[in-house]
């Protein structure tokens, strides 16, 4: 079985990243590979994050490794939260930076009284193998539900709801179902179908 490393310390995406690869590879976080420092995310697009996270660990431990960062974009708000996607709420005075509750809680607000509920996940992965750097995209399109919905998946899960769902959230339906439709799905699917070849 090969082994890939991925530069989180986010055991929901480790999970999803596992399940949607399956027996194939071994996907190992960095906990695994001892490194617990927090990793700078500053680049103001979600390829730049992503490849920020790759190079930081292919120099600091010397491993080829892949990164994701993934964005929600919102048509009403002009595409944010986007590159801020976790610390969306934090930012706009809703609860601590990466919370859940009070990220969701602060879009629902935003987008109280709007009809244009359209928007998007994207994921941007960057892989580092041999020294060579590549970039995956997987986005899938859909809706801002009026209210949080759903007590699976993580994130904004429980208010995003795509099309090929019919109105339900991600967070209503098995792993299964979300990751094969997924953003972050699609562009591992990329990933994976490079690294074969």
């Amino acid at each position: 079985m090969k082994t890939l490393i991925m530069a989180t310390n986010n055991a929901h995406k480790l999970q999803e990243v596992r399940e949607i690869l399956g027996d194939a590879y071994e996907v190992k976080g960095l906990k695994d590979i001892g490194c617990n420092e927090d990793i700078p995310e500053d680049a103001d697009t979600l390829e730049g994050n992503a490849l920020q996270k790759a190079r930081y660990v292919h120099e600091h431990y010397g491993v080829d490794c892949f990164a994701d960062d993934t964005g929600l974009e919102v048509e009403a708000l002009g595409g944010a939260p986007g590159v801020f996607t976790a610390r969306y709420g934090a930012m706009n005075g809703y609860g601590e930076s990466h919370d859940a509750d009070a990220n969701n809680t602060c879009l629902l607000d935003k987008l109280k009284g709007e009809t244009n509920r359209n928007a998007r996940f994207r994921t941007a992965i960057a892989l580092i193998q041999n020294g060579q750097e590549y970039l995956f995209e997987g986005f899938v399109e859909g809706e801002i539900l009026q209210q949080v919905s759903g007590a699976r998946g993580f994130g904004y899960d429980p208010v995003f709801a795509p099309k090929e769902l019919g109105g339900l959230a991600f967070a209503e339906v098995s792993a299964e179902q979300k990751n094969a439709i997924s953003h972050r799905g699609r562009a591992i699917a990329k990933l994976v179908e490079f690294l074969k070849k």
